[in-house]
């Protein structure tokens, strides 16, 4: 594999909100395709328990959208649910531009021409840490899989998940079953633009430990 083309694509697959092409139609047949890259995931036991919904029935991405958005008016609103920054905190100085486009997909989330729903079997929401551990490690390399497949095609996602505060009207437009977990919601489309940029992001020196929380030297 070509180092520098892995590493671009790597570094700059981004959650798009803002630069999704909403009025462009998406080839079903390239979303399978991305969806069975992405099955070639790890999966823990090698369970295989995902299932990906793709949904692209208008009153199904509407009323999907609509849960997102009440999702997303609670979570702006309070004060509790969003982490806080410093001022001199890199984070503090990008947050306004994160709202803006967080504000713009939950006003456009339904018209998205896909939206996909990452799911796992099994419930580990009163399990301990080794299951909970378990069962997302089983769906979330599947999900970013799909993620990288998508850009390849030209296509893009943003990960999102406010959708699961609603998680039982979600399964109730979906006809989930019980047993089965939602994950994310991915509103999938072509995007404007030419390419990505990597992110600013807090340098890797100060998040690496060595041997132990703290050592940041190694």
């Amino acid at each position: 594999m070509d180092l520098a083309t892995a590493d671009h694509l790597l570094t700059t697959t981004r959650s798009v909100r803002k630069r999704l092409d909403f009025a462009k139609p998406v080839d079903p047949a390239v979303v399978r395709r991305c969806l069975e890259i992405a099955f070639q995931a790890p999966t823990g036991s090698n369970a295989q328990g995902w299932g990906f919904v793709v949904v692209t029935d208008a009153d199904k991405r509407r009323g999907l959208a609509d849960l997102y958005r009440k999702a997303f008016e609670l979570y702006a609103n309070n004060p509790d649910l969003r982490p806080t920054f410093g001022d001199d905190d890199l984070r503090m100085k990008q947050l306004p531009r994160v709202v803006e486009s967080a504000m713009y997909l939950a006003e456009h989330m339904h018209e998205a021409p896909v939206l996909v729903i990452p799911c796992i079997e099994g419930r580990v929401e009163n399990a301990g840490t080794l299951a909970q551990a378990s069962v997302y490690g089983s769906i979330l390399p599947a999900a970013w899989s799909f993620m990288l497949a998508l850009r390849t095609r030209e296509l893009a996602t943003a990960w999102t998940t406010l959708h699961i505060m609603f998680e039982q009207d979600a399964a109730k437009i979906l006809g989930l079953p019980e047993h089965v977990t939602q994950t994310a919601l991915f509103p999938v489309a072509h995007y404007t633009g030419t390419d990505f940029k990597p992110a600013k992001r807090i340098p890797s020196a100060q998040l690496v430990h060595w041997n132990s929380w703290g050592t940041h030297r190694g």
